[in-house]
């Protein structure tokens, strides 16, 4: 460009086996952007000027004698489609709008809920050959079917009855002349089983329930753990209406999300939980996640279950009698004898051995058994270990060997009496170094000084 404001155009050559001359033409103002010549002068080229003028908004344009001119009105630059009214079926070309405003926006991904070119089709699913968007999945992934629950295993009978009439009572509450808790507290000692016993219940009745944990009951925005309730209890309510299943809201261990120990601090969000809970057992038809309150909006009414380790450690409110059905859980001898022996099954142990085991190691939590059961591997993994070539380049061959299948089949050793019950006094010098060494008092003796 020259001092003039004009800018020199030249012919650009094309191959010669196209024999066409690709011309631009500009006939607009400073803001054009050198658009390509329409397709009737591509057709009909004329001939270029050997200088174009390229004004500016501030001063007329000059021609080549020098003399002014008045610019020639140019045409509305065309119409984004962004621009156009959402409630458009098609677009100023006639194609399908969100069709063509997801090809012109770059952050939107229109092969997520559909393949590519497919509109419309967002809840197929995978039984139709179409790929399935996120909410099909959430909805598959929303509810726990304990599908991975496979062989015997012993239920204890007051447990069945308890959490069975829990759940019976609350969905044929309107039939029923009394007053019936929404929520069931489960509480007992550390590894008695309250959780498993609680899912083999659930796979046995068919329930899927929508589960919870104490580390959702916090968060770093006020008011979320309290809503995230309110969305799995519509959650679960949406279960029985759309499904026909039965189903509940699980929470484990909320003494460790709401408990108050010692000098606990408070948070806002443990104070809307505990008044979200309140709410529920109150009016468990009327759940609000937000929106504005409609009398048509009426949630089926599904029973809460809590497991913890010390109710007494909630707000007293929370778990009076009205709102909370309490249950103490701690396993008899015959429960604990009868679920090891379950346990042990498939070793080969018989009920007799099973009872002397329990017998040598009195007043243990049912997961200690398990824990003993799994200090037995060890020394047949060390083997297998060994056989697939040692440690050096064991990481390699783990995960080739999962990916592929070809990992060497690991035969689980024969379990001897005197095996377990090394494995048990093992286990039993553990706990003790934990109970009496207490590190932390010697690393913190010297803090005073």
């Amino acid at each position: 460009m020259d001092s003039g404001g004009f800018f020199l155009w030249r012919q650009k050559k094309i191959p010669k086996k196209k024999k066409k001359t690709q011309m631009f033409l500009c006939n607009c103002n400073s803001e054009c952007f050198f658009p390509k010549i329409p397709l009737n002068l591509r057709r009909n080229p004329r001939p270029l000027p050997a200088r174009i003028t390229f004004s500016s908004p501030q001063s007329p344009s000059q021609s080549l004698d020098g003399g002014e001119v008045e610019p020639k009105p140019s045409d509305p630059p065309p119409k984004q489609i962004s621009e156009q009214s959402s409630y458009e079926a098609k677009d100023s070309e006639g194609r399908d709008y969100l069709y063509a405003l997801g090809q012109e926006s770059q952050n939107m991904n229109i092969s997520v809920g559909a393949r590519s070119g497919v509109i419309d089709d967002l809840f197929v699913g995978k039984f139709l050959g179409k790929d399935s968007d996120i909410v099909f999945d959430y909805r598959q992934k929303a509810t726990r079917s304990f599908e991975y629950l496979q062989g015997d295993y012993y239920i204890a009978p007051i447990f069945m009855v308890i959490l069975f009439s829990h759940i019976v009572k609350n969905y044929i509450v309107q039939q029923l002349d009394v007053k019936v808790p929404l929520i069931l507290g489960i509480w007992g000692g550390k590894g008695q089983g309250k959780t498993f016993q609680t899912e083999l219940i659930f796979r046995a009745m068919g329930v899927e329930p929508v589960i919870m944990s104490a580390g959702e009951l916090e968060s770093e925005r006020a008011g979320e753990p309290g809503k995230l309730i309110r969305e799995r209890y519509r959650t679960a309510s949406q279960v029985i209406q759309n499904q026909g299943k039965l189903s509940c809201l699980m929470i484990n261990d909320i003494d460790a999300g709401l408990g108050i120990f010692g000098h606990t601090q408070r948070t806002v969000n443990n104070q809307i939980v505990v008044g979200t809970l309140m709410n529920l057992a109150d009016n468990p038809t009327r759940v609000s996640v937000g929106q504005k309150w409609r009398e048509s909006d009426v949630t089926h009414r599904v029973p809460i279950i809590v497991t913890g380790n010390d109710l007494s450690t909630l707000y007293a409110p929370l778990i009076r009698d009205g709102r909370m059905e309490k249950f103490y859980w701690q396993p008899v001898r015959e429960d604990i004898i009868n679920i090891v022996y379950r346990m042990f099954d498939k070793d080969g142990i018989s009920k007799d051995e099973v009872e002397s085991i329990v017998d040598t190691f009195p007043n243990q939590a049912l997961d200690f058994y398990g824990a003993l059961r799994s200090r037995a591997y060890d020394q047949s993994i060390l083997q297998w270990v060994s056989d697939i070539g040692g440690h050096e380049n064991l990481g390699e061959k783990l995960l080739k060997g999962r990916k592929s299948g070809k990992l060497p089949t690991f035969i689980p050793p024969k379990h001897t009496m005197e095996a377990l019950l090394e494995a048990g006094h093992s286990l039993v010098e553990e706990q003790k170094l934990i109970t009496n060494s207490r590190l932390s008092k010697e690393y913190m003796k010297n803090m005073d000084d």
